[in-house]
């Protein structure tokens, strides 16, 4: 009997090293450059990263986050899911005519396709077992491919939104201020009010993107997961708004998970905000084991529980035509004409005016407002900092010293208005044009600063 046994275990040994060990636990991976032709015709790099030795295994093509698709976490990826025994595809990300204005997640979806078309076609593939896996903005791309084609047979993302990315924009943008102890006008409507103008201007690409239609279409497995210390997409908003599509539409097979001290992209991190050296821990297991198990490992549906965040994302209100991007340009070019006048005009000796001081104040101060207010606002939206250097009453020393400084604003207004009858008393045809200009500007600013927060608490 003892002599029967070895025997099976021998030719279980023997037949593992031709067949190759179970490839959910492969050692070995293979990484092979292809090229993947676009359904228009233009062509991008790929590379396939499998089991050594891998056929007819699942396989998935990933999807990019914004930006140009570069960087070694797709690598990271790419490798976890060869290790478990599953072929991945980085292919090129298509990045003409992709900017922060304008961007196609239809085409871009066509292109997901396209990879995944070609992922099928490889011997070490079931063409029957390929999804796709979205990351952040591929968290919109991804399932809207998935919507479009029965050839792909299952769907992760990680750092998906459920939100539009206008509004996940202007949440993440609240997040990292609330982390840094800023509160106040500066996060409350500067950088809100700064979103919505870019909108408004279409210069956010896609910002109003709705992705509740296109996740309730998705009829494959879906196993979406989220850092739980995720500052970029709200991760306990998006997972409830997934299960809620689900819900409506009596979805059953898919898997919402919560990833403990994971960030946006899966890696570790202390805070949300940094990123550790390779997956979260358990990461690449998951989605291992969720390919490998299906269709039984997406049914019943499961759902942790949400993330903790520190408050909900919330839709962004539509300008409306008074803070339109045409009014507001109108205001700032009549500002700077109107103050620009009274500056140069007061080389003609014949229009100078009396009290001089409260309308030198009021110059300085709107010009020092704009010119800050423009620099701070552009500072939120093109960069990701979390240090903002010492606050003091919540509100950075850059803001609070333009706060002061239209605050001295409206006092030097206020003293030009209420001096007008002393100042315009015997004052010349071009005195009088000087005062009307410095009021015009002075008046325009004052609404000006309290749309951009700059006279709020």
């Amino acid at each position: 009997m003892l002599s029967l046994f070895r025997r099976i275990i021998l030719l279980t040994f023997m037949i593992a090293a031709v067949t190759g060990f179970p490839a959910a636990h492969a050692r070995n991976t293979t990484a092979v450059d292809i090229t993947v032709t676009r359904s228009d015709g233009t062509t991008t790099a790929g590379t396939v990263h499998a089991p050594a030795g891998a056929t007819g295994r699942p396989a998935v093509v990933l999807v990019h986050g914004s930006g140009d698709g570069s960087g070694e976490h797709y690598d990271h990826v790419a490798e976890a899911f060869a290790r478990a025994g599953i072929v991945a595809l980085r292919y090129g990300k298509r990045t003409e005519e992709y900017t922060p204005s304008h961007r196609d997640y239809s085409l871009l979806a066509d292109d997901a396709l396209a990879s995944v078309a070609a992922l099928r076609n490889r011997p070490e593939v079931d063409p029957a077992r390929v999804g796709l896996w979205g990351l952040s903005e591929g968290g919109w791309v991804a399932p809207l491919a998935a919507s479009r084609s029965a050839d792909v047979a299952f769907l992760i993302t990680i750092g998906a939104n459920s939100a539009a990315p206008a509004a996940q924009q202007n949440w993440a943008n609240e997040t990292r201020f609330g982390a840094a102890g800023v509160r106040g006008s500066m996060v409350d409507v500067l950088a809100r009010n700064g979103i919505r103008q870019l909108v408004a201007a279409g210069q956010f690409a896609q910002a109003d993107y709705d992705p509740i239609p296109v996740l309730e279409r998705i009829t494959q497995p879906v196993l979406a997961i989220w850092g739980d210390q995720d500052r970029l997409t709200p991760p306990g908003d998006s997972l409830r708004g997934f299960r809620t599509a689900f819900e409506h539409v009596g979805k059953t097979n898919y898997t919402l998970r919560t990833l403990p001290n994971a960030q946006h992209a899966g890696q570790p991190t202390t805070d949300g905000f940094d990123k550790l050296p390779g997956l979260a821990p358990g990461y690449g297991e998951l989605m291992g084991d969720w390919v490998n198990g299906l269709p039984g490992s997406s049914t019943p549906p499961t759902a942790d529980q949400p993330a903790a965040q520190g408050h909900s994302v919330q839709s962004l209100t539509p300008s409306a035509w008074w803070e339109s991007t045409a009014v507001q340009l109108i205001l700032l070019f009549g500002m700077i004409l109107a103050l620009g006048g009274y500056a140069i005009t007061g080389t003609v000796g014949s229009w100078r005016l009396p009290d001089r001081l409260p309308a030198r104040v009021l110059l300085c101060a709107a010009v020092i407002g704009i010119v800050g207010t423009i620099v701070q606002l552009g500072y939120i939206l093109t960069t990701r900092a979390t240090s903002f250097g010492p606050l003091l009453f919540g509100r950075t020393m850059p803001w609070l010293t333009l706060q002061l400084i239209a605050l001295g604003a409206v006092v030097a207004l206020g003293f030009v208005l209420a001096r007008a009858r002393h100042t315009l008393a015997g004052a010349s045809v071009g005195g009088r044009t000087r005062w009307a200009l410095l009021v015009c500007g002075g008046t325009g600013f004052v609404l000006w600063a309290l749309y951009w927060g700059l006279l709020l608490p």
